[in-house]
């Protein structure tokens, strides 16, 4: 291994990782910008409604797929090729997404975005690792995490502001000048890595593959198919246990696993991973309510929603900056918890909401959530990798990324299945007092002079509308209580020892 030229000079090192990040934030923003795109793009490729959300879950299969098996191919091309061939199939595939003239097309390329753009992330994390030394590992998992948090908050504003201003074309050609810079940028100045021979166990990837695929099938699809009534999903549940219990059974047996049972002996990281799934629940599931809700309920255009969602991001943006200074000098753990707690404030705060109020209590909590989530991320990131041998990291980022991915999917199909149960069963509750034979209603409905008719149709929506936001509140209060059941996990993470002389972490391996 060869040790850091001074950590990689700091305006080398400076322009690489603006180079990394500006490839981390276009991979990180695809996972949500095409959403709001979707009822312009079904228009124009002529599809059903059932249909078009294959365009989001072809994206995120592959993307799920292929993340595991990035550190074999680092480890056999290098970290520098892997990244540059990764850049540049991401920004191509976005520019044939852009071109796409049917349903078929747009699911072929965002099958291509996803394979590419999978080894973006753990990547991007691993050569932020490398290339500074372990007293920056703070700052610079504080601006790796920036760009993780920041891509899901600003990506619907953004779609929505492309597919209006332009087109949903848009939505995806903006990726084409951002790939360039990036892929000039990484060719320019990431130092070459060695590479070493490693047997690639097809048993383990092949059943890790159907293990994740058919588990994010489930979750992308059983809204649509109203999840456990549906013989299809039970099909994808089955495939994806029994997968996941074989591969298990084969990473413990088989002489070259495909994931070395050794990253799940460190305690730092299986910890870290459970966090993070949590984290990964909270943060898209909360964006898959935000939105809906103000629109819906509160009447809000879609520029006015990405505006009052933006102070989360500036949150996440002041956690991160602080706490890159700070991880070195307090507890992580306590970072950790600090951010939990805070988290869970912001979501009690949410539980308060009514459809009458103004947007001071949208901007106030998201900006509490936001510094909450960056409180964790960041000491969370450094503290899972603190304990791994160098050689290890491009596995464990890749499993990483995984698990905050499958926590993410989780998340969103968990909360809006919840929003449809409570929706229906706090109406039901409400509107079981509602008629024209109960005498307070009847009397009602004479002093404002109305048939009954009319007024009832009024007070059924006034009742749809008071169901569906007490439902966002029983959601926001769920993710409260998973959020307080993460705090104890912090208790299993050990704290970084003082490596003291060995600052400089090593360059690729």
């Amino acid at each position: 291994m060869a040790a850091v030229e001074e950590a990689a000079a700091p305006v080398r090192r400076g322009l690489l990782t603006i180079a990394i990040m500006l490839a981390t934030v276009m991979q990180v923003l695809d996972t949500t910008i095409a959403n709001v795109a979707l009822p312009s793009m079904q228009g124009s490729l002529g599809a059903a409604q059932d249909s078009i959300t294959w365009v989001l879950t072809s994206y995120i299969v592959a993307s799920a797929i292929m993340t595991p098996v990035t550190g074999w191919l680092a480890d056999r091309i290098g970290l520098k090729p892997l990244f540059l061939v990764s850049v540049a199939g991401f920004t191509v595939a976005s520019m044939l997404c852009g071109t796409a003239g049917s349903l078929t097309e747009m699911v072929v390329w965002r099958l291509l975005q996803g394979v590419f753009g999978a080894a973006l992330v753990p990547l991007s994390q691993t050569v932020l690792l490398n290339i500074n030394p372990k007293e920056r590992h703070g700052q610079a998992m504080a601006m790796w995490g920036a760009g993780i948090m920041i891509g899901p908050v600003i990506g619907p504003t953004l779609g929505g502001w492309l597919t209006e201003s332009f087109n949903w074309r848009w939505v995806f050609y903006i990726n084409v000048p951002v790939g360039i810079l990036a892929f000039l940028g990484i060719l320019a100045w990431m130092p070459a890595s060695a590479t070493r021979r490693r047997g690639f166990d097809f048993v383990g990837f092949g059943l890790l593959s159907i293990a994740v695929g058919s588990l994010q099938l489930m979750l992308d699809r059983g809204e649509q198919l109203d999840w456990f009534a549906s013989p299809e999903i039970w099909i994808e549940l089955g495939i994806s246990i029994s997968a996941f219990w074989g591969f298990g059974v084969h990473m413990l047996t088989a002489r070259q696993p495909f994931l070395e049972p050794r990253l799940f002996r460190d305690r730092n990281l299986v910890a870290g991973l459970i966090v993070i799934f949590v984290v990964g629940v909270i943060v898209l599931a909360a964006m898959a309510l935000m939105p809906p809700m103000l629109q819906r309920l509160m009447g809000y255009p879609t520029i006015t929603t990405g505006m009052v969602m933006a102070p989360r991001g500036l949150g996440v943006v002041i956690s991160m900056l602080l706490v890159g200074r700070l991880v070195h000098r307090v507890d992580a753990r306590l970072l950790i918890l600090v951010g939990l707690l805070l988290t869970a404030w912001s979501l009690h705060m949410m539980t308060q909401f009514t459809i009458v109020m103004d947007s001071t209590p949208i901007i106030v909590s998201g900006l509490v959530q936001g510094l909450g989530l960056g409180l964790v991320f960041v000491p969370l990131s450094a503290i899972a990798f603190a304990t791994l041998a160098p050689a290890d990291r491009v596995d464990a980022a890749s499993l990483f990324s995984l698990v905050r991915n499958l926590g993410n999917s989780l998340g969103v199909s968990v909360v809006i299945s919840a929003l449809a149960h409570f929706t229906q069963v706090n109406h039901a509750e409400l509107a079981a007092h509602i008629s024209p034979f109960n005498p307070a209603i009847d009397a009602r409905l004479v002093q404002m002079g109305q048939a009954a008719p009319p007024a009832l149709a009024a007070m059924d929506q006034m009742v749809n509308q008071q169901a569906a936001m007490i439902a966002y509140l029983n959601d926001f209060k769920m993710m409260m209580i998973v959020t307080l059941c993460a705090i104890p996990l912090v208790l299993l993470l050990r704290p970084a020892r003082n490596e003291g002389g060995q600052g400089h972490a090593p360059v690729m391996d």
